[in-house]
């Protein structure tokens, strides 16, 4: 048996593994190199491995998987949970090689090394020692195939897995604060057809930016209702977020716009509903579509994400968020962003979010993890699995 690697090394490896995930071929690739490394550590552990394909929609997403370890046997347990794969880069904007682990300043640099490989890498320094005649209920790790695009593997595990631990921790980072409660996510695309022909003649044509001009106005009403309408104080955001991220139409500056599109991205809050944020976009529309019959169409780019909550249960001996909080010292919160935690939280387990690292190095270049995460993060590991496992 080969010797198992420390926290840097470990950190090294996996940065070293490519696991682009991206709607666009051209970036999309696989994450088995990732999948394999962290199943040959888990196995020296001990750990009983199941490693599962992962169908996708997107082009180019065939090599993707998730890997389940376990430990132990019984009912119950932990679930130590988080995605394998990473966002694309601009190596321009890095000051060193995105692939490659620099430590630097008190700080690990790489891509991943917060958003969320090194999670794994504390995961197996917490798991040294241990040994499944120990435990008196099992611990599970999964990895899941991309987290970054369209939540495949964690929506795939949710409906194909029979496991159903007592709590999982989805290890995104949050600089160790729990996070219970999070927005939803969902993305459309709004498209104009419109008339081409002749600049000159512009009674001649339908100018499709002229009509998104209009949408763009009744969307910038919508989300002042979304303002009026709904609150929860437990975000910094406490209304729920409309962006025009994208918008594209038109070839040349003589032509008549024959086609606009305006891609959108909605944050929802939790109790909100798929239904319920089409149903207003849909009436936001409504007086232009009337007024521009058959020229004004949305669709939904990829499946959405729900919101995530978990309650706060009376009995604190049971209660996850207030052992949580007790744990790792830290009040639970609400996060503007969206995590696998709603899928993981199906498989009927209570489920918060907590990792180390900051959301604000997440898809940034020269990401980074602090050396000053190491030990907490590792002792805050061991406490859940004492907690949860051991006792």
């Amino acid at each position: 048996m080969s010797q198992l690697p420390n926290f840097t090394q470990s950190l090294t490896q996996l940065i070293a593994c490519p696991s682009i995930s991206s709607t666009q071929p051209s970036w999309d690739q696989g994450n088995s190199k990732v999948i394999q490394l962290l199943g040959t550590w888990f196995e020296q552990l001990g750990f009983s491995i199941d490693i599962q394909k992962v169908p996708t929609a997107h082009k180019g997403g065939e090599n993707k998987y998730n890997l389940l370890a376990k430990l132990g046997s019984g009912e119950g347990g932990l679930l130590l949970a988080g995605h394998s794969d990473t966002v694309p880069f601009d190596e321009s904007r890095w000051q060193s090689d995105p692939l490659g682990v620099v430590n630097k300043d008190d700080k690990f640099y790489g891509l991943g090394t917060c958003d969320m490989k090194g999670f794994f890498a504390f995961i197996l320094q917490a798991c040294k020692g241990l040994n499944a005649k120990q435990l008196k209920k099992p611990l599970y790790i999964l990895a899941t195939a991309d987290e970054e695009t369209t939540m495949a593997g964690a929506r795939f595990f949710s409906k194909s897995q029979a496991i159903k631990p007592d709590v999982a921790i989805i290890g995104e980072p949050t600089n160790l604060v729990p996070v219970m409660m999070h927005k939803g996510h969902m993305t459309h695309r709004i498209s104009v057809q419109g008339k081409s022909g002749h600049s000159s003649k512009p009674s001649l044509g339908v100018n499709a930016i002229e009509i998104m001009y209009e949408v763009i106005g009744a969307l910038i009403n919508l989300q002042k209702q979304f303002n009026v309408n709904y609150k929860n104080e437990a975000f910094d955001v406490p209304a729920p977020t409309l962006n025009m991220g994208a918008i594209k139409g038109g070839d040349n500056a003589n032509r008549i716009c024959g086609h606009c599109e305006l891609d959108l991205d909605f944050r929802s809050l939790p109790g909100m509903s798929d239904d319920e944020i089409l149903h207003w976009l849909s009436e936001s529309l409504k007086p232009l579509a009337e007024k521009y019959p058959g020229r004004i169409s949305f669709k939904e780019l990829h499946s959405s994400s729900p919101s995530f909550e978990q309650t706060k249960h009376s009995d604190n001996k049971a209660c996850f968020v207030s052992i949580a909080e007790e744990i790792s010292g830290h009040k639970c919160c609400a996060v503007n962003y969206a995590t696998e935690a709603p899928f993981i939280q199906q498989l009927g387990c209570q489920t918060i979010v907590l990792g180390p690292g900051s959301i604000n190095q997440a898809h940034q270049p020269n990401e980074f993890l602090a050396h000053s995460e190491i030990d907490k993060t590792e002792k805050l590991l061991i406490a859940m699995i004492q907690h949860y496992c051991l006792t």
